[in-house]
């Protein structure tokens, strides 16, 4: 399982990538893994959008099954990821680069602290 050390994490397997108060936000190469072949991403949020922390952003479908993917951190919607639609099955290609669902400008970045690192990310999946 890849698990990049420069992220933070979710328990529902979502990622966050900071950059200047930038926050990029995917699902995790284990969400993907479960998931199998993504066939339909929908960003269901849009520019400008203003979204708190656990409130759904995206619904990512596979033929298994369908997931919401919650936000991880509070922000407004600065850019989505439009490519997803007539590419979806980047998301099991390249969950951590290509694959990003929308990138927000932080409202909190207290709430990054709450989010886990990579090894305690490792270490909740492994107890499952």
């Amino acid at each position: 399982m890849n698990v990049p050390k420069d992220l933070k994490y979710t328990t529902n397997d979502e990622w966050v990538r900071v950059e200047d108060n930038i926050a990029t936000i995917g699902i995790t190469d284990y969400a993907q893994d479960q998931l199998s072949d993504v066939v339909f991403v929908e960003i269901v949020a849009f520019e400008g959008d203003e979204l708190s922390q656990g409130e759904t952003c995206a619904v990512v479908e596979s033929v298994k099954a369908a997931a919401d993917v919650y936000m991880p951190v509070s922000g407004t919607i600065l850019e989505i990821n439009e490519a997803l639609a007539d590419s979806p099955e980047t998301v099991n290609e390249d969950p951590f680069g290509a694959a990003w669902l929308v990138k927000v400008e932080l409202s909190d970045s207290g709430e990054l602290d709450k989010l886990m690192d990579a090894q305690a990310y490792l270490d909740m999946e492994r107890d499952h």
